[in-house]
């Protein structure tokens, strides 16, 4: 697993698609770097890209509360089917149906439903078109619902809306900037996919 950063505080890789980001990601980053590990936002286990560990309870609760306060700014890469509009501010109601674990955009606020926003700019247009995505809320699946419920689902996403070869949905977590420690930090990569678009 390639790990960007490290210190006594903080770690940061890229987490492979197939690993659980809550159990194996930290197993396989403390079998390299020792000590404990604290998970502080989650990717799909089908979903590659950028993640911050904390290393020690303070810098947890740090972190955790950068999150909280919406301070902690999570980018994607996405190739979906079709061609979106240039760019969006979308805001939908999501709701998670847990025994199918799949998530839904209804159409108003009820039991259950929890409020989501993204902003997106299109990079490349075509029969697929690459984006790049500014997460404001982190619902679970909320990416791949609110591209598919407009008609624009994920290469690889076979859950919501995709029928193409490929395995797992075309999504990476390509930058995270958080504030820690007084500073500004920020992460940033690429998966290989993003640069053949276009």
């Amino acid at each position: 697993m390639k790990i960007l950063y490290s210190d006594r505080d903080l770690a940061v890789c890229i987490k492979p698609v197939g690993l659980d980001s809550e159990a194996e990601v930290p197993a396989a980053l403390k079998e390299e770097l020792g000590g404990e590990l604290f998970p502080i936002h989650r990717l799909d286990k089908n979903v590659g890209g950028v993640m911050v560990y904390a290393r020690t309870k303070q810098a947890a609760a740090a972190l955790s509360r950068a999150v909280q306060e919406g301070a902690m700014v999570k980018e994607y890469v996405a190739l979906v089917h079709g061609t979106p509009p240039e760019s969006g501010d979308w805001e939908d109601f999501l709701f998670k149906d847990s025994r199918k674990n799949k998530v839904f955009a209804v159409k108003k606020e009820r039991k259950g439903v929890k409020y989501a926003r993204l902003e997106y700019r299109r990079l490349t247009a075509g029969e697929t078109s690459l984006v790049r995505i500014r997460l404001y809320t982190g619902r679970s699946h909320q990416i791949r619902v609110q591209f598919s419920s407009r008609g624009f689902p994920l290469v690889g996403d076979h859950k919501y809306g995709s029928r193409d070869e490929k395995t797992e949905p075309m999504l990476f977590s390509c930058r995270v900037t958080f504030p820690f420690g007084g500073k500004e930090l920020c992460f940033e990569s690429l998966p290989e996919w993003s640069s053949i678009c276009g």
